[in-house]
């Protein structure tokens, strides 16, 4: 199988497959005649992919009109979210998805005929995996392509960022400040002590979160499930709805719990919430529980190139470094700010 990438792309699953269509996503070049063919296969191996919470989209030279119409007559329009049809560069139409769906460019292989186009995304995007179009019969058995659960939140991926697209497309056309337009989705937040069946998500946030995660540690289904029965440690899980449907599970938080002091050892939530304050509400709730249980709260947080804004979260919710062991930074809170949750979220605890 011919796959162009960096040496350390092998390791990492792919979150986003994006397809060319002329001559790869079906045999023909379209501004040459409409009379093209889907690939044998390509049908199944698109929805394979969907199923398993694997995004795709499209960097096509083509007319976007064209090409979309053609897309619908085949059925697979829906599949493909951000398609990028137009005479820019593959590389950059790559980026550009990546930078809509708020994932890293490192998650995304790229499918074409044409070496030139997969040598032009490999030199500019080096952490793209790029694929030979001739090689898609293998697509569905490569590693990267297998994440170790399928869970309802992976398997609905697509369905959820189709209901983002809305949300943002009417956010645009919103005249007011955010806070008016955040109360309009009537969001519901619920912090919840994690169970058994939240694990297999657990672990997949554990993995696939890298920008709102305050340590990037991962951690594996089995010791998810020890620290969800330990007494010395809390795991909660945050899931988020609105008038729109659900953003499903959406964050993680681990509590190490001794008996004068809290320390959470991760937090993370989903890159698709950024924009909700959802991350503050969740430190503030520990803030009240470190209070109501008379211990102090401290943080562990690691920085990499990416997480910066968690970062920032902590400060702003009054967290102080303590001190630095390793790679960590310990911050502490000294739980003196009594912080009220925003009014346009409606909270659920548990």
């Amino acid at each position: 199988m011919t796959t162009e990438s960096s040496p350390q792309k092998s390791e990492q699953k792919v979150k986003c497959v994006v397809w060319d269509l002329d001559n790869t996503l079906w045999d023909g070049v379209l501004l040459e005649s409409d009379q093209v063919s889907l690939r044998d296969g390509v049908t199944d191996i698109i929805k394979t992919l969907d199923k398993r919470g694997i995004l795709q989209s499209t960097a096509s030279k083509n007319e976007y009109d064209h090409a979309m119409t053609q897309l619908k007559a085949f059925g697979l329009s829906e599949y493909f979210i951000y398609p990028q049809i137009n005479w820019n560069s593959k590389a950059q139409n790559i980026e550009t998805i990546a930078r809509k769906i708020n994932i890293g460019i490192d998650t995304f292989a790229f499918i074409d005929d044409q070496p030139f186009e997969r040598e032009e995304v490999n030199f500019s995007q080096p952490d793209v995996l790029c694929i030979d179009a001739a090689d898609i019969d293998k697509l569905l058995d490569m590693p990267e392509m297998n994440p170790r659960f399928i869970t309802d939140d992976s398997s609905k991926r697509r369905l959820m960022y189709i209901s983002d697209i809305e949300r943002d497309n009417i956010e645009e056309n919103f005249v007011g400040p955010k806070e008016n337009f955040l109360a309009t989705l009537n969001m519901v937040l619920t912090i919840a002590p994690a169970q058994e069946d939240d694990l297999k998500r657990a672990e997949e946030l554990t993995v696939r979160t890298h920008q709102l995660n305050t340590t990037g540690d991962t951690y594996s289904y089995e010791e998810l499930d020890h620290f969800r029965q330990s007494d010395q440690h809390i795991l909660l899980v945050a899931s988020l709805n609105d008038k729109y449907g659900t953003y499903g599970k959406i964050g993680l938080t681990l509590i190490e719990c001794n008996e004068d002091v809290w320390t959470i050892k991760l937090l993370l939530m989903s890159c698709r919430v950024m924009s909700r304050g959802v991350g503050s509400v969740m430190i503030n709730h520990l803030r009240n529980e470190a209070r109501k249980n008379n211990v102090r709260l401290q943080a562990e947080f690691i920085s990499n190139d990416r997480n910066r804004m968690m970062y920032m979260t902590y400060k702003f919710a009054h967290f102080k470094e303590k001190e630095k062991i390793n790679d960590r930074v310990i911050l502490e809170n000294d739980l003196s700010q009594v912080q009220k949750f925003p009014e346009y979220l409606t909270v659920n605890i548990f």
